[in-house]
């Protein structure tokens, strides 16, 4: 792993156990063992960094959950395949995925802060619900919906469990598999 690696996992890490606010870029150095000017060097500043390691995660959960939704033999078996591995690569990222929850345009740390970059990248996972949703409906395995709302909808339903599970003290047994199979059911032609 690069230095520059190194200081973007330990960024993942700090602003997801500290938030933007509390985290600095010498606890970021100091988690990735380097100098603090090299992460200036390498990101700039806090925003940029903090944007950076968002935007990061989101291009390598895409990369996965685009994956493994291909096996997936019509619109609503992708989409469910889909929407598992995003509760799988939440679980599997515990320390690292809480970045995505602060950083992304539904968080209200920091609101000053101008996510239209990292606003684009969590578009393009819901463009890909859409994109199963409309392959379900051209093959017959998914209802007649009104799109782009009911993309943003599956997508709210996502991130209100992934919430639920990080944020929230409530201990709630197989809430991302329940999670899933309602929005199947929701959607699913019968």
């Amino acid at each position: 792993m690069t230095k520059k690696e190194k200081i973007l996992l330990a960024a993942q890490e700090q602003f997801g156990k500290h938030g933007y606010t509390a985290t600095t870029l010498k606890m970021v150095a100091d988690c990735a063992g380097v100098a603090s000017g090299l992460v200036s060097h390498y990101y700039g500043n806090k925003d940029n960094l903090f944007l950076e390691s968002g935007g990061e995660l989101i291009d390598q959960m895409l990369a996965i959950l685009t994956d493994k939704a291909k096996a997936g033999e019509n619109g609503i078996k992708s989409l469910e395949i889909f929407v598992q591995a995003y509760f799988d690569f939440t679980e599997q990222h515990r320390t690292t995925f809480p970045t995505l929850l602060r950083s992304s345009p539904f968080s209200d740390e920091y609101p000053h802060l101008d996510r239209t970059h990292i606003a684009a990248k969590f578009k393009q996972l819901i463009d890909r619900i859409e994109d199963y949703i409309i392959q379900g409906m051209d093959d017959g395995s998914v209802r007649e919906v009104p799109l782009p709302q009911t993309s943003y909808l599956v997508y709210g339903h996502i991130v209100g469990a992934v919430r639920t599970e990080f944020l929230t003290p409530f201990q709630i047994d197989k809430l991302f598999k329940e999670a899933c199979q309602f929005i199947v059911r929701s959607l699913a032609k019968t």
